[in-house]
């Protein structure tokens, strides 16, 4: 099994981006990185119901894209480090900021960032 949602809503939406996917003839890892390049897809992806920003860059992350999916823990960090509740575009934009200014990858910080948080909840 490769995935197991508990979820109606979950599973159609996984439906939903297999469907967009397979009609865009999205049907290799190396596809779909190469696909997240455009604009127009990825606002294509966002037409699904419960795709958001997060998600695309998760997605992203996935096939080895890196990028700073922002999450509840992402959030809570920053807001710890006093980081203001920022909009999803302008947290993401600190974080990747501050990944070039500490030499890190993007998504190797989200990465870390993430694993600390998760472990204190």
């Amino acid at each position: 099994m490769a995935m197991k949602f508990n979820h109606a809503q979950k599973v159609a939406t996984a439906h939903a981006i297999t469907d967009l996917l397979a009609a865009d003839g999205v049907d290799t890892r190396e596809d779909l990185h190469a696909w997240l390049d455009h604009q127009a897809n990825r606002a294509a992806l966002r037409t699904v119901k419960g795709v958001g920003p997060k998600s695309i860059d998760y997605i992203g992350n996935l096939v080895g894209r890196s990028h700073v999916a922002v999450d509840v823990h992402l959030r809570a960090f920053a807001g710890e480090a006093g980081v203001p509740n920022l909009p999803y575009d302008q947290l993401r934009a600190v974080y990747e900021e501050a990944a070039v200014l500490l030499g890190h990858d993007k998504g190797g910080l989200e990465h870390a960032v993430w694993r600390h948080r998760s472990k204190a909840t």
